[in-house]
C-alpha cells in the first residue's frame, strides 16, 4: 500500500523553481510532522525541511531562504517550493511523515535535476 506519494520533480536550469507535492494516504490516521529529505549522487540523505501540524518549520542550512515548506492538513499534503535552484540541489527528494517528531513513513522519492 502506497502511503506517501511525491510528485513535481523534473529538470530545471540553475536559478529556476520547482514545487514538489507529497500526498499522504488517509490510511495514516494521525500525522504530526511531515518533511522532505534529499539524497544526491554519492551523498548521504540530508534534511531539507520539516513542518508540524501546527505550522512549526525547520530547514536545512543549505536551503534556508530558498525553499519553503507548507502543508494542507485537511488533505494530508505537504509541499516544497524550491526557488533559486542550484546544481548542488540535484537529488532524489523524499517525502516523510510521522505521528510525533519521528519520521515513520517514507515516499519513494522524486528526482530533481538542476543543470544548464
Amino acid at each position: 500500500q502506497v502511503l506517501l506519494v511525491e510528485s513535481g520533480g523534473g529538470l530545471v536550469q540553475p536559478g529556476g523553481s520547482l514545487r514538489l507535492s507529497c500526498a499522504a494516504s488517509r490510511t495514516i490516521f494521525r500525522i504530526n510532522i511531515m518533511g522532505w529529505y534529499r539524497q544526491g549522487p554519492g551523498k548521504e540523505r540530508e534534511l531539507v525541511a520539516t513542518i508540524t501540524s501546527g505550522g512549526d518549520t525547520n530547514y536545512g542550512d543549505s536551503v534556508k531562504g530558498r525553499f519553503t515548506i507548507s502543508r494542507d492538513n485537511a488533505q494530508n499534503t505537504a509541499y516544497l517550493q524550491m526557488n533559486s535552484l542550484k546544481p548542488e540541489d540535484t537529488a532524489v527528494y523524499y517525502c516523510s511523515a510521522g505521528p510525533g517528531r519521528t519520521m515513520a513513513y517514507w515516499g519513494k522519492g522524486t528526482l530533481v535535476t538542476v543543470s544548464s
